[in-house]
């Protein structure tokens, strides 16, 4: 059975293994735990006169080749780094047209309203770090905002691209 003892003799030997493995130090500790809780769970299948690191780095290596198959297999499917990245992001004249007329208007309504839209339109924080950040109770956050849409709303022309203001999912790309 193996000990202990055994196991944390090894540990050093077992990180580095791991290391050369992964050459990722996150992937790499991930890995040397899944071996110790195998090992653990194990122990009473190691023979006597085995060497402790062969065992073990034997259940590393097990343990690696299953999640680089899993990770090969279900991540690289479904990864979608490279759709994002054939993906334009241009915008369009409209757009670019609409956040000029949005930056505009900003600048004329009130600087609580202009700073309460940054906040959580252009920063996006969430209504309670903007409360935090303005020292300011949540229900004064709720309000400026409204406050703020509907001033921006009737700075800007009326047509459909600001269907945003309306709906009160105005984002705006920093």
């Amino acid at each position: 059975m193996l000990s202990d003892k055994m196991l944390f003799e090894e540990m050093n030997g077992l990180n580095r293994f791991a290391m050369k493995l992964c050459r990722n130090r996150a992937d790499a500790e991930d890995l040397v735990q899944t071996t110790i809780e195998k090992a653990l769970k194990n122990r009473d299948k190691f023979v006597e006169d085995t060497k402790a690191f062969s065992w073990l780095s034997k259940i590393m290596y097990n343990s690696f080749v299953t999640f680089y198959n899993r990770k090969v297999k279900y991540e690289s499917q479904y990864d979608p780094e490279p759709i994002l990245l054939s993906v334009s992001s241009h915008s369009t004249q409209d757009e670019q047209l609409m956040v000029k007329e949005v930056s505009k208007a900003i600048q004329l309504i009130n600087p609580q309203h202009r700073e309460i839209l940054i906040l959580i339109c252009v920063q996006e924080m969430s209504y309670e770090e903007a409360a935090e950040s303005l020292n300011i109770p949540l229900g004064t956050v709720r309000s400026r905002l409204s406050r703020a849409r509907s001033a921006l709303m009737d700075l800007m022309p009326d047509n459909d691209n600001h269907s945003v203001f309306r709906q009160g999912k105005l984002r705006i790309a920093a």
